[in-house]
């Protein structure tokens, strides 16, 4: 089995409300879905989320003569290879495009024996994930976080049993909006506050000393990703635990991070760092640490599905919550590209692996083509 054919389709849709984080709005948001085919008839799929147009130029003019007619079940070789031809970007594009290959190599290799990507990787944990609202998000206007409660309200009506809201208004602001929080869902629930690399580490810090009292299960990406001494110091400054790592794409960069004493809750994105091969390398290095590993998915259903696989094949942690990690995120922000998987929370704010093969997606170009708005091809010689 050979790989023959990879195509690209660009995918693009405006949410209904725009998506406020403490550094900007999202108004419009951008995919590339890798489709990597063989001559035994199958299909993998992989996604790009951050440089989507970048990444598939890397991937057209240089990667895909690494990739074309070679077999899917050689990933690592594949990875090995394209890694050593990215020459210096290896934490933006070129990263981003070769984890939407080895995503879909993956699928493909257990496809091709029938079997899901998290028995690829040795085999099935738990086939019941636990999945965290990622919301809700600010609004434009004069009280950004003035309808938290009431989108609150509906995440937990859906079986959402921790939520995870944006914050970076002001220190004194989010404080104010953790306590509602807190209020909203009580005691029993759980809820997680992002950042979103909005502050510098001197009102991170004095945001997570106020906030401390009404205890999120972590604070995330509160201070810009390279800048390890803010993390340190935001860190220091908290009892919280400290989350990232969605933003790093190269090994040594994790390795910096880790080592660096700041981060509890590491966050690899499996679009970002390599896809399944560097999400398994950087949480190696974090499970040296002590430190709990789980993926961070923004995107569309094939990294949400590749999420679920992952976390699936992962060891649990223990930390006395309402379920052991690692937890997935799941966007319930009304994303038409989430809701291809045809996935269902549970009363327990659980969701049931898929039960086919490879990352358990079952896609056809047909079913993107409401939000296609580019497509292009790759072919054996």
């Amino acid at each position: 089995m050979n790989i023959t054919q990879i195509n690209g389709y660009h995918l693009r849709f405006k949410p209904a409300e725009p998506l406020g984080n403490a550094r900007t709005f999202i108004r419009e948001r951008n995919f590339l879905a890798l489709e990597v085919k063989t001559d035994a008839g199958l299909s993998g799929w992989g996604e790009v989320f951050s440089s989507p147009w970048a990444a598939a130029a890397l991937i057209q003019r240089q990667m895909a003569k690494e990739v074309i007619n070679r077999s899917p079940l050689d990933h690592g070789v594949i990875y090995a290879r394209l890694l050593g031809s990215i020459g210096y970007d290896k934490r933006g594009a070129s990263m981003m495009a070769i984890s939407a290959l080895d995503m879909a190599m993956h699928d493909l290799a257990a496809r091709a024996q029938n079997i899901s990507v998290a028995q690829l990787l040795g085999g099935v944990v738990r086939d019941a994930l636990p999945c965290y609202a990622s919301g809700p998000f600010i609004r434009e206007g004069a009280d950004p976080y003035a309808h938290y409660e009431r989108d609150i309200e509906r995440y937990l009506k859906q079986g959402f049993k921790a939520v995870k809201p944006r914050a970076g208004i002001s220190p004194r602001a989010d404080a104010k909006m953790a306590e509602r929080v807190r209020s909203s869902i009580g005691d029993d629930l759980e809820f997680m506050i992002d950042i979103n690399q909005g502050y510098s580490s001197a009102a991170a810090s004095q945001a997570v000393q106020m906030i401390e009292h009404t205890r999120p299960l972590w604070v995330e990406e509160p201070v810009h990703p390279e800048d390890l001494e803010g993390y340190q110091r935001v860190a220091n400054a908290t009892t919280i635990p400290i989350a990232g790592g969605e933003a790093l794409g190269s090994l040594a960069s994790f390795n910096a991070f880790i080592a660096s004493g700041a981060p509890t809750v590491l966050q690899p994105d499996l679009t970002v760092c390599g896809g399944f091969t560097g999400y398994r390398k950087a949480a190696a290095l974090a499970e040296a640490r002590e430190i709990c590993a789980m993926p961070h998915a923004f995107g569309t259903g094939i990294n949400f599905c590749a999420s679920l696989q992952m976390a699936a094949a992962t060891p649990t942690r223990h930390y006395g919550l309402s379920a052991p990690y690692p937890w997935v995120e799941y966007d319930p922000t009304g994303n038409p590209l989430i809701e291809l998987c045809d996935i269902s929370l549970d009363s327990n704010g659980l969701i049931t692996l898929p039960p086919g093969p490879g990352l358990g997606l079952e896609l056809s170009p047909d079913h993107l083509t409401p939000w296609i708005v580019e497509h292009w091809s790759v072919n054996s010689p």
